[in-house]
């Protein structure tokens, strides 16, 4: 189920103490809004609280900016109270998202798919490829497509473009779907918690060119995919999503292509969606995600 389109969403997080579900809730009855849905965690680990509201307002209709104007000045002294963290997204609201890409379609078809018949509530400004063979796809989608080639002589320029294209374009979230590139450190450290990655999750961890045959070769028996955040980290940014399939002797590495690609699609997918709406509370190095 996804979010409703007039609903309100509230996210916060603070420290663990008595009286967080009731300073948020009560708060929410008095000022009149409705909650459709609520979710919390409390991590007696970490010793932080998080919260996810849904809400409709039952009161006097206003305006958007003059509605989350009110919520602030009101809440804001209860939340200072709990040292709360908090945001407020209005109905409607779409993250504008760049997406990333080398030559493997499967993952970008899936994004745009599900962008232009509504599954995911976002906008798709722009596309960025180190390879020209999908451009055709985003003109299809009427979506620019910038071709950035890349050398190990020319990342730093390349790299230098691609951050200068997401600040051109207003960009909230960027999302790597199959884009084949290790990032600089650099990189990494300009996304770090703001780009979500998919990689496919095999074992034993079958690296380079052609994972899937390597993984035949080995008789795996299950192939998966992993969406997390970027990092400095290779491939070892906090998680948000991860997916997987039994597979066996009668699977060949085309039959292993296509399962994981599969997997790699919804697995990437879903991760988009609980970010743009607002399920992902990074903590640390894990995730707090509020799936429905």
């Amino acid at each position: 189920m996804s979010s409703l389109p007039d609903s309100w969403i509230f996210t916060a997080s603070c420290p663990s103490r008595l009286g967080t579900v009731d300073v948020v809730t009560r708060f929410m009855a008095e000022s009149k809004n409705y909650i459709n849905e609520i979710h919390s965690f409390d991590d007696r680990v970490s010793e932080r609280f998080f919260i996810r509201i849904e809400f409709q307002p039952q009161g006097e209709a206003f305006s958007c900016d003059t509605f989350k104007a009110s919520f602030d000045e009101q809440f804001a002294p209860r939340a200072a109270e709990f040292s709360m963290e908090w945001n407020l997204t209005e109905p409607g609201h779409r993250e504008r998202v760049a997406i990333l890409v080398s030559k493997f379609d499967h993952c970008l078809n899936d994004l745009l798919f599900r962008h232009r018949t509504g599954q995911l509530n976002i906008e798709v400004p722009v596309i960025i490829s180190n390879h020209p063979d999908l451009k055709h796809l985003a003109e299809w989608h009427g979506i620019p497509y910038y071709h950035l080639p890349i050398t190990p002589d020319t990342k730093p320029q390349q790299e230098a473009q691609i951050l200068e294209l997401l600040e051109q374009y207003n960009i909230d979230l960027v999302v790597l779907a199959r884009y084949m590139q290790v990032l600089s450190p650099e990189m990494c450290e300009a996304l770090d918690g703001w780009a979500i990655n998919i990689h496919h999750s095999l074992l034993p961890g079958f690296k380079g060119a052609r994972p899937y045959h390597q993984a035949w070769e080995k008789g795996v028996k299950m192939v998966g995919a992993t969406a997390h955040y970027v990092n400095n980290d290779l491939d070892e940014g906090p998680i948000i999503t991860q997916g997987i399939q039994s597979v066996d002797h009668a699977h060949y590495p085309e039959d292993l292509v296509s399962k994981g690609q599969d997997i790699e699609r919804i697995t990437l997918f879903n991760a988009v969606r609980y970010h743009v709406e607002k399920r992902v509370f990074l903590s640390g190095k894990r995730t707090v995600v509020f799936s429905n």
